[in-house]
């Protein structure tokens, strides 16, 4: 081996090593451009990763508490579009009676056979109102926290809306 080969030998690896620096480096840019995140690793900046984390708990536990407020919101609206029904059928209930003031025996009869089809029609939409097994329509409650730590909280308590 001469001397030139080891001085060449030497100066490759002198340019290695910050070639190999470089590429290091570079991966470590293309990762924090693909996850947005400064630090991805205690390695990193421990203190930096470790406050991140806790940001990214805290931040998944209120992202869960407004999952439950979104179904909540579900619940009560599958009540109130099962009382709006509930208040339609009750209005045709009032008109049967009505009319069955006025009406000859025969009449009655027929509209007393339309009353209690009406009747059960509200005990099955009354039972038919809940969203993801929660019924306020059949006396149900739900809580809802607003918070991480579950001190402000919404409890939601239905009634039995049937013809009993």
């Amino acid at each position: 081996m001469a001397l030139n080969d080891i001085t060449l030998a030497g100066g490759m690896r002198t340019n290695l090593i910050p070639l190999q620096m470089v590429s290091a480096l570079q991966s470590r840019t293309t990762q924090r451009l693909s996850t947005g995140k400064r630090v991805n690793s205690a390695v990193d900046d421990p203190a930096s990763y470790f406050a991140a984390q806790n940001h990214m708990n805290r931040a998944n536990d209120l992202s869960a508490r407004k999952d439950s407020m979104g179904e909540a919101v579900q619940t009560v609206k599958a009540a109130l579009q099962g009382g709006d029904g509930i208040t339609k059928l009750i209005e045709q209930m009032k008109g049967l009676a009505a009319s069955g003031r006025s009406a000859s025996v025969a009449d009655r009869a027929t509209l007393a056979t339309q009353f209690d089809a009406l009747r059960d029609q509200i005990d099955a939409l009354s039972g038919d109102s809940g969203y993801k097994g929660t019924n306020f329509l059949d006396g149900d409650t739900l809580t809802v926290e607003f918070n991480e730590d579950g001190s402000s909280s919404l409890t939601i308590t239905g009634f039995t809306a049937t013809v009993a």
